[in-house]
């Protein structure tokens, strides 16, 4: 009889050994399943990151055309301040233009009085 304990002793030291060994096989594919959980959230964070920067870029490139925009405008307000200017002094220039005509103008029915006043002063000499 004493063989029989020992069978026993050795089958369940099988079973125990087996029942480890699928255990073991259990751990190995969850610890598996967990590395391809733990690569596939790395590519998503991955990815995340990736479209961050593609975002931060952007708002970059936004905010350099934005100051560009900015000092295109700060050029046209100056370009449009030096015209209303040049307009300005168009118009003076103009006023003053007509201003020494209508003198001009002033003085020559001034003469064209003087001469007639003088002409008819001769015919009433000349009468």
């Amino acid at each position: 009889m004493p063989a029989e304990p020992n069978r026993q002793d050795a089958q369940r030291s099988s079973e125990s050994v087996e029942a480890h060994r699928t255990s073991a096989e259990a751990a190995r594919n969850e610890a598996e399943q967990f590395r391809r959980l733990a690569e596939e959230a790395r590519e998503v964070r991955d990815q995340h990151r990736e479209a961050l920067e593609a975002v931060r870029q952007e708002r970059e490139r936004l905010r350099e055309v934005g100051e560009q925009a900015r000092i295109a405008g700060e050029g046209a307000r100056a370009a449009a301040e030096a015209a209303r200017d040049a307009a300005i002094s168009a118009v003076h220039a103009t006023a003053e233009s007509l201003e020494a005509t209508l003198d001009g103008m002033r003085i020559m029915e001034e003469m064209r009085r003087t001469l007639r006043d003088i002409r008819d002063s001769h015919k009433l000499d000349s009468n």
